[in-house]
Protein backbone atom coordinates (compact mmCIF):
# COMPACT_ATOMS: atom_id res chain seq x y z
CA UNK A 1 0.00 0.00 0.00
CA UNK A 2 2.65 2.23 0.84
CA UNK A 3 4.54 2.11 -2.36
CA UNK A 4 0.94 2.25 -4.23
CA UNK A 5 0.36 5.30 -2.46
CA UNK A 6 3.98 6.97 -3.24
CA UNK A 7 3.74 5.41 -6.58
CA UNK A 8 0.47 7.10 -6.85
CA UNK A 9 1.88 10.51 -5.35
CA UNK A 10 4.97 10.53 -7.58
CA UNK A 11 2.66 10.16 -10.68
CA UNK A 12 0.29 13.26 -9.81
CA UNK A 13 3.08 15.29 -9.05
CA UNK A 14 4.38 14.28 -12.65
CA UNK A 15 0.84 14.98 -13.78
CA UNK A 16 1.24 18.51 -12.16
CA UNK A 17 4.10 19.32 -13.48
CA UNK A 18 3.56 18.26 -16.87
CA UNK A 19 0.25 20.09 -16.95
CA UNK A 20 1.80 23.12 -15.16
CA UNK A 21 4.45 23.26 -17.78
CA UNK A 22 2.05 22.83 -20.34
CA UNK A 23 0.02 25.87 -19.08
CA UNK A 24 3.42 27.38 -19.25
CA UNK A 25 4.17 27.12 -22.38
CA UNK A 26 0.59 27.75 -23.94
CA UNK A 27 0.22 31.41 -21.93
CA UNK A 28 4.20 31.97 -23.54
CA UNK A 29 3.04 31.29 -27.07
CA UNK A 30 -0.52 33.25 -26.46
CA UNK A 31 2.51 36.47 -25.42
CA UNK A 32 4.76 35.92 -28.16
CA UNK A 33 1.84 35.55 -30.55
CA UNK A 34 0.08 38.95 -28.88
CA UNK A 35 3.64 40.38 -29.15
CA UNK A 36 3.92 39.20 -32.96
CA UNK A 37 0.19 41.11 -34.13
CA UNK A 38 1.37 44.30 -32.21
CA UNK A 39 4.58 44.48 -33.85
CA UNK A 40 2.62 43.88 -37.17
CA UNK A 41 0.12 46.34 -35.70
CA UNK A 42 3.32 49.01 -35.37
CA UNK A 43 4.74 48.28 -38.88
CA UNK A 44 1.56 48.78 -40.18
CA UNK A 45 1.31 51.84 -38.85
CA UNK A 46 4.63 53.29 -39.75
CA UNK A 47 3.93 52.28 -43.24
CA UNK A 48 1.31 54.20 -43.42
CA UNK A 49 2.83 56.95 -41.99
CA UNK A 50 5.55 56.91 -44.75
CA UNK A 51 2.67 56.60 -47.07
CA UNK A 52 0.89 59.39 -46.10
CA UNK A 53 4.49 61.51 -46.18
CA UNK A 54 5.46 60.48 -49.80
CA UNK A 55 1.58 61.55 -50.61
CA UNK A 56 1.93 64.57 -49.04
CA UNK A 57 5.49 64.90 -50.94
CA UNK A 58 4.07 64.02 -54.28
CA UNK A 59 1.55 66.99 -53.66
CA UNK A 60 4.17 69.34 -53.35
CA UNK A 61 6.33 68.30 -55.80
CA UNK A 62 3.52 68.81 -58.35
CA UNK A 63 2.81 72.14 -56.98
CA UNK A 64 6.38 73.00 -57.18
CA UNK A 65 6.12 71.92 -61.15
CA UNK A 66 3.31 74.19 -61.50
CA UNK A 67 5.14 77.67 -60.02
CA UNK A 68 8.01 76.23 -61.83
CA UNK A 69 6.39 76.37 -65.01
CA UNK A 70 3.98 79.91 -64.62
CA UNK A 71 7.76 81.31 -63.89
CA UNK A 72 9.01 80.37 -67.06
CA UNK A 73 6.44 81.37 -68.94
CA UNK A 74 6.75 84.74 -66.99
CA UNK A 75 10.44 84.37 -67.58
CA UNK A 76 10.29 83.83 -71.41
CA UNK A 77 8.17 87.51 -71.27
CA UNK A 78 10.27 88.91 -69.77
CA UNK A 79 13.38 88.45 -71.97
CA UNK A 80 11.63 89.27 -74.69
CA UNK A 81 10.86 92.65 -73.01
CA UNK A 82 14.41 92.90 -72.39
CA UNK A 83 15.99 92.23 -75.96
CA UNK A 84 13.02 94.52 -77.45
CA UNK A 85 11.53 92.12 -79.07
CA UNK A 86 7.83 92.83 -77.19
CA UNK A 87 6.05 96.08 -77.17
CA UNK A 88 7.33 97.41 -73.98
CA UNK A 89 8.64 100.64 -74.06
CA UNK A 90 6.50 101.86 -71.26
CA UNK A 91 8.39 100.05 -68.83
CA UNK A 92 12.07 100.66 -67.42
CA UNK A 93 14.85 98.60 -67.75
CA UNK A 94 15.90 98.57 -64.78
CA UNK A 95 12.72 97.64 -62.90
CA UNK A 96 12.81 95.00 -65.83
CA UNK A 97 16.27 94.03 -64.58
CA UNK A 98 14.73 93.79 -61.07
CA UNK A 99 11.73 91.24 -62.05
CA UNK A 100 14.36 89.05 -64.05
CA UNK A 101 17.17 88.61 -61.20
CA UNK A 102 14.16 88.41 -58.43
CA UNK A 103 12.78 85.84 -61.00
CA UNK A 104 16.34 83.99 -61.19
CA UNK A 105 16.06 83.71 -57.15
CA UNK A 106 12.57 82.57 -56.65
CA UNK A 107 13.68 79.69 -59.62
CA UNK A 108 16.51 79.25 -57.62
CA UNK A 109 14.82 78.59 -54.15
CA UNK A 110 12.13 76.42 -55.71
CA UNK A 111 14.87 74.09 -57.32
CA UNK A 112 16.49 73.81 -53.79
CA UNK A 113 13.27 73.31 -52.27
CA UNK A 114 12.14 70.37 -54.89
CA UNK A 115 16.08 68.95 -54.29
CA UNK A 116 15.18 69.05 -50.09
CA UNK A 117 11.77 66.81 -51.26
CA UNK A 118 13.23 64.61 -53.47
CA UNK A 119 15.97 63.97 -50.64
CA UNK A 120 12.68 63.15 -47.96
CA UNK A 121 11.44 61.19 -50.83
CA UNK A 122 14.46 58.75 -51.18
CA UNK A 123 15.03 58.93 -47.47
CA UNK A 124 11.01 57.94 -47.23
CA UNK A 125 12.15 54.69 -49.80
CA UNK A 126 15.41 54.07 -47.67
CA UNK A 127 13.14 53.39 -44.47
CA UNK A 128 10.68 51.28 -46.53
CA UNK A 129 13.23 49.02 -47.82
CA UNK A 130 14.41 48.95 -44.30
CA UNK A 131 11.19 47.79 -42.71
CA UNK A 132 10.61 45.07 -45.48
CA UNK A 133 14.04 43.83 -45.01
CA UNK A 134 13.96 43.78 -40.92
CA UNK A 135 10.26 41.91 -41.85
CA UNK A 136 11.64 39.55 -43.55
CA UNK A 137 14.35 38.69 -41.08
CA UNK A 138 11.96 38.60 -38.10
CA UNK A 139 9.87 36.18 -40.39
CA UNK A 140 13.06 33.70 -41.15
CA UNK A 141 14.04 34.15 -37.50
CA UNK A 142 10.46 32.82 -36.33
CA UNK A 143 10.89 30.00 -38.89
CA UNK A 144 14.15 29.09 -38.29
CA UNK A 145 12.96 29.04 -34.10
CA UNK A 146 10.21 26.68 -34.38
Amino acid sequence: RRQAAEYSSSSDDEFESKVSLTHKAERSLRRRRKLEKETKQLIKQEELKRLHKAQAIQRQLEELEERQRALEIFGVKLERKLRGESDSGSQDETQMLHEWFELVLEKNKLMRYESELLIIAQELELEDHQSRLEQKLREKMAINGK
